[in-house]
């Protein structure tokens, strides 16, 4: 295979990957808390023979997490919250401490606030937070002090990683941080409000459309360097 096979096959390789991330943030498009995708290209360069300049291809491996706000919908939900600015939702997960934006909550059996996959939510000191089981109304200010009647029994705790470099995806709506955290100074969080998804369906759509035409370019320009190649072999053994 010559080097012009080699270069569009990696090509074509990041665009699968990158086709991948597309129709998953297409299937997410109304998936609360979800963060849209995006992969990175990075150019490699192969040092050929002397006589022959190096060889550029492009590799697409690492995928991007885009952490733009998504639109805020009025729930009324007592237990769905949605952040307003910066910062994370810490839960407590087997695989350990995950982040997320997703804020829909429900009290469990133990009267624990947990998520849709029974992740307890975690307060601003990094303990589960308790739902007093007889409580009638449940209210929360913007800074996250939720109270059962009027009485405070806790508050939600907002986090961000000190260095946004070392946060990625883990799972769904989860991320995870190799580095510290520290919590949001002054945060922001509604009541009755979930945070959608920041995914636009429409440049989505956009976006897989041209990669598929990439693709298809780079299928057409492999199968005219085959028959190329294919000629000059028989051409070479009359």
């Amino acid at each position: 295979m010559d080097n012009a096979a080699y270069i569009t096959l990696t090509r074509m390789s990041g665009l699968r990957r990158e086709m991948q991330v597309v129709a998953n943030n297409i299937a997410n498009a109304t998936t609360a808390g979800y963060r849209r995708e995006g992969m990175i290209f990075s150019e490699y360069v192969v040092r050929a023979d002397r006589d022959e300049p190096s060889l550029s291809m492009a590799l697409g491996n690492t995928r991007q997490s885009f952490q733009m706000q998504g639109a805020l919908a009025q729930t009324n939900g007592s237990f769905d919250m949605a952040i307003e600015g910066e910062g994370f939702f810490q839960l407590e997960t087997p695989q350990g401490p995950r982040l997320t934006r997703a804020g829909i909550f429900t009290p469990n059996e133990a009267g624990e606030l947990v998520n849709m996959d029974g992740h307890r939510l975690l307060d601003a000191g990094g303990a589960a937070i308790f739902v007093p089981p007889d409580a009638t109304s449940i209210g929360m200010s913007r800074d996250g002090t939720l109270s059962a009647d009027g009485q405070p029994f806790g508050q939600v705790g907002l986090v961000r990683p000190v260095d946004p470099v070392t946060m990625s995806r883990a799972a769904g709506t989860l991320f995870k941080v190799d580095g510290p955290i520290e919590p949001v100074e002054a945060p922001v969080l509604l009541q009755g409000f979930i945070e959608e998804s920041n995914v636009d369906p429409v440049l989505e759509l956009t976006r897989m459309i041209e990669v598929q035409r990439a693709y298809e370019r780079g299928q057409s320009l492999l199968y005219r360097e085959d028959e190329r190649i294919k000629s000059v072999i028989q051409t070479l053994g009359r």
